[in-house]
């Protein structure tokens, strides 16, 4: 049976300091995706970016509410985004397929089987699924914490084997990460507690921060997967996570023997 692994690109990654799309970096992980394809195995990607996306593409010369804002930047932003995995990815002849989601769709019933049968489908054709929130239509109550939540539930909606959280630090340290004394955490076994560690602030261009992340691994361990928190900025860190001989820094979660369901 097929390996199969979740990867979530946080707007971190993707995004610049000025705010754009950094295509350099977006080129290099869809270069990491199609490698980890050729060793067979299945991909499943969650990115952020659509939101960032849109926000530099139109100039809005009126005031927005908070929602507007996001449903107007999204969509805008996914076609953009969207339109460029599929021009990366076609250099591999690699097909991609767009999955939009909401809260809802991972309740139990009609809607949860469908989207999964949907992407099983896909994969099983050798289709790469990339899959976002449906901002233009969520609002604020129905939507996703953040595409850490998103990517846990997708994680375990398709029994994935892993989930990777790549993000613009190593992972989870003793303190801050800038601090000389913090040390990364390298291991995190099932029950152990880190919250004390943990920084409440969010991310830069994304809803997300460490404490999101936190909560989504410890869910997805419960649930028998293996987490992985890294730095979707180092150079070839998709495949030396999983090809490598060489330790690269991250934070793994060590899944749990006994499975609990969300």
């Amino acid at each position: 049976m097929k390996r199969r692994i979740v990867i979530k690109i946080g707007s971190n990654v993707l995004t610049r300091k000025d705010g754009k799309l950094d295509v350099t970096r977006m080129s290099a992980l869809v270069d990491q995706v199609a490698w980890l394809r050729s060793q067979d195995i299945e991909i499943i990607l969650v990115s952020s970016g659509a939101v960032a996306c849109g926000r530099r593409e139109l100039q809005v010369s009126h005031e927005l509410d908070s929602v507007e804002q996001r449903q107007l930047y999204s969509a805008l932003g996914q076609v953009k985004l969207v339109g460029l995995y599929y021009d990366l990815f076609r250099e591999f002849g690699i097909h991609v397929g767009q999955v939009l989601t909401m809260k809802e769709n991972f309740e139990p019933g009609e809607q949860f089987r469908n989207q999964r049968a949907c992407m099983t489908v896909m994969l099983e054709n050798g289709v790469l699924p990339i899959v976002n929130e449906n901002d233009t239509v969520s609002v604020t109550e129905l939507m996703f914490t953040d595409n850490d939540e998103l990517s846990g539930l997708i994680a375990q909606m398709m029994d994935a084997d892993t989930l990777i959280l790549l993000s613009n630090i190593d992972g989870i340290y003793t303190g801050h990460p800038d601090a000389p004394e913090s040390e990364l955490i390298r291991r995190v076994e099932p029950d152990r507690d880190l919250s004390s560690y943990i920084q409440p602030e969010k991310s830069a261009f994304g809803r997300g921060g460490m404490h999101s992340k936190y909560t989504t691994a410890q869910k997805v361990q419960a649930a028998g997967i293996r987490v992985i928190i890294a730095n979707g900025e180092r150079d070839n860190i998709l495949t030396d996570l999983v090809g490598s001989a060489h330790d690269v820094p991250h934070t793994e979660f060590i899944p749990s023997t006994k499975k609990t369901e969300d």
